[in-house]
């Protein structure tokens, strides 16, 4: 039996948790709310003590308008069944609009294996919703790479010309990162294309989450890179280059009992007045040639 102080002590990190977090027994009455539950959904815990999640306090829906708590409620399939179960859904915050938030709802049982009731866990799924729009329009204008699920070619030129002239009218610096995939033939060559795909995936998405959120990634062509790293001087272009390529050094994918692993080569230019959408790509792919050059797994800056 877990003692009291277990018990506050399970409290006490359970409100220091980023995402809301809730109990509900097998009525679905509300035993215990998080500090971030109340941040997000703007009830207090004493607003909701002891209260149905379905009586006019959450009241979940989905995005067609469908009332969860009416017979698809997530926690009460789960108390059903023990199965855990992710959604997202629109919850209603206190001050009368609709959140989407993602939900994760799991079984909790006694000692003897009876389950108690359920625990959802959930997070305000606004920007993700967004990001997700975004992309798909993306999408449908032809400028996102299939596979690495960035920015393509298309997409990189517009982006390009776009920073260069806000560089011109508004005085900020812009680096442009030139990144190229190190032996990528031998990968294709050793263990077939679909290797090959796995490890440009792998790539993107190493950098992508390493960057900062207004830089911009996308894949050039075949195993080749371009980042475009706007108020930017060269220290910073370089310190995030170089955390690029440390970071795609220890990713890896493993390959039936093999691991394979990757490195990259980097060229960065700091871009001048005058400079051109083609100018800029062809200075940052001379100093990505004299990373090569030079052994790669490396950067290299313009002067």
């Amino acid at each position: 039996m877990a003692s009291e102080f277990d018990n506050a002590l399970l409290r006490l990190l359970l409100d220091k948790v980023h995402d809301g977090v809730y109990f509900v027994d097998t009525e679905r009455r509300i035993q215990f709310w998080n500090k971030s539950a109340e941040r997000i959904t703007g009830y207090a815990a004493e607003d909701v003590g002891g209260k149905c999640c379905a009586d006019n306090i959450l009241v979940h829906i989905d995005e067609e308008g469908n009332h969860l708590c009416k017979g698809m409620c997530p926690l009460a399939a789960t108390i059903s069944d023990g199965q855990v179960r992710e959604a997202r859904v629109y919850l209603h915050h206190k001050s009368g609009h609709r959140l989407p938030v993602q939900v994760t709802v799991s079984p909790v049982y006694d000692p003897e294996g009876r389950i108690l009731g359920g625990l959802e866990t959930f997070f305000d799924a606004t920007p993700m919703m967004a990001a997700l729009e975004e992309t798909e329009r993306l999408r449908e204008e032809a400028l996102i790479c299939p596979l690495t699920a960035i920015g393509n070619r298309r997409y990189a030129e517009r982006m390009l010309a776009q920073k260069l002239d806000e560089m011109a009218r508004g005085g900020t610096c812009l680096a442009v990162v030139m990144i190229d995939i190190d032996h990528f033939k031998k990968v294709n060559d050793t263990f077939g294309h679909d290797v090959g795909d796995v490890v440009l995936k792998m790539v993107a998405s190493t950098m992508s989450a390493a960057m900062r959120s207004y830089d911009f990634l996308a894949r050039w062509g075949g195993e080749e890179f371009i980042a475009l790293l706007p108020s930017c001087d060269a220290a910073n272009a370089v310190r995030i280059a170089n955390r690029l390529r440390r970071l795609v050094a220890h990713a890896s994918h493993d390959l039936n009992g093999d691991t394979i692993r990757a490195t990259i080569s980097v060229g960065v230019y700091l871009c001048g007045k005058g400079d051109t959408p083609a100018s800029a790509v062809k200075q940052a792919d001379r100093m990505l040639y004299e990373s090569k050059q030079n052994g790669r797994n490396r950067v290299t800056v313009s002067g």
